[in-house]
């Protein structure tokens, strides 16, 4: 088992390893003693695979559960399902001191981090993600959010978790393409951070090199975010390819999945930062070479101003300027404030194959 320990003004862990969930009561009560009832939140997937297993290990350590299971989709990041899981909780006389389990991948992380975060003004929570996706990203450091009709992620909060565990035996449920999905989370991380990551990744077929990937992943996001909890400045290099990409999913109306919209968005930025001599042709094409692998798109067919109306609601804008990401070596990205108008020129250049 890998144990990564965040330390922020509430630490927590986030233990990798297969079968950890079947552990789920008895970290709880380790991590919870005072907790009574465990709210459990999923989708409409998960809820077939684990929701049994980990309602079993919650009840077998002497806590009472409840259940609530949302429509799997970026669809359930609505206010709609924000509101009626809130009321859900109120009408099962979830506490203070009780728990909430998030148990899913992004979707229902985000959601029921926010729920978490705003019920009786914070109750605490436990992540236990199920996609390689959330497992390197979205289920540490924090952000937690619903999507408005204007953009995804507009509404939400910073709400640390109490304790996030990784089960690696998820991954084996997981369809190819959610799997490739988080590969290009993962290539985002080597693109930003890593060349050894950049090194590692096509091996990851390799018995322990998976788990060592997404231990990499996480322990670089943890190191970001114990810098910069709140995201008002070195965090945003977590964003390459994500201003391009949000815009993309947006749309596609959900259509095109995050990782496969990331993958785009680092295309298109990396492309550009090549053409506007910023960054040596190397960068882009070990890029080109891992989006390859995953089968990873590195394109669009929407326009350069679709995408650039959808971007300027981003929520790295300030003002007139917008903060994008730009890789300018293998391995390494930078944070570029720029003329929000600027935008546009950057996406045309980039879209051009």
């Amino acid at each position: 088992m890998t144990t990564i320990t965040v330390e922020l003004g509430k630490s927590y862990d986030i233990l990798i390893a297969p079968e950890i969930s079947g552990k789920l009561g008895e970290k709880t009560r380790q991590t919870l003693p005072k907790a009574k009832t465990a709210a459990v939140i999923t989708d409409s997937n998960v809820e077939k695979l684990y929701l049994e297993q980990c309602v079993g290990s919650l009840q077998d350590s002497g806590l009472d559960t409840c259940a609530f299971s949302v429509p799997a989709g970026e669809a359930s990041k609505s206010g709609a399902q924000y509101i009626s899981l809130l009321d859900s909780l109120a009408k099962n006389r979830i506490t203070r001191t009780d728990v909430i389990i998030a148990l899913g991948g992004g979707v229902v992380g985000d959601l029921a981090g926010f729920v978490a975060a705003t019920y009786l003004r914070g109750v605490p929570f436990i992540q236990i993600p199920t996609t390689l996706l959330a497992m390197v990203d979205s289920s540490v450091g924090g952000k937690t959010a619903i999507d408005l009709p204007a953009g995804k992620n507009l509404a939400g909060a910073f709400y640390q978790p109490s304790l996030v565990l990784c089960d690696t035996n998820t991954l084996n449920t997981l369809p190819d393409e959610i799997f490739r999905d988080g590969c290009a989370e993962i290539i985002k991380y080597g693109m930003l951070g890593s060349v050894d990551l950049l090194r590692e990744i096509p091996h990851y077929r390799e018995p322990d090199k998976l788990e060592a990937i997404i231990a990499k992943c996480i322990a670089m996001k943890r190191d970001i975010v114990q810098r910069d909890e709140f995201d008002t400045g070195e965090r945003m290099i977590l964003n390459l390819g994500h201003t391009e990409g949000h815009a993309i999913e947006k749309l596609s109306e959900y259509k095109i999945s995050h990782g496969f919209a990331v993958a785009i968005g680092m295309a298109i930025i990396t492309r550009a930062a090549v053409r506007k001599k910023q960054c040596p042709p190397e960068c882009l094409d070990v890029l080109n070479q891992l989006l390859k692998l995953f089968h990873l798109p590195d394109n669009t067919a929407f326009q350069a101003d679709e995408l650039y109306s959808v971007a300027l609601h981003d929520k790295k804008r300030s003002g007139d300027e917008i903060t994008i990401v730009v890789p300018c070596k293998l391995g390494v990205s930078e944070l570029r404030r720029i003329p929000a108008d600027s935008l546009l020129d950057w996406i045309e250049m980039g879209l051009k194959p």
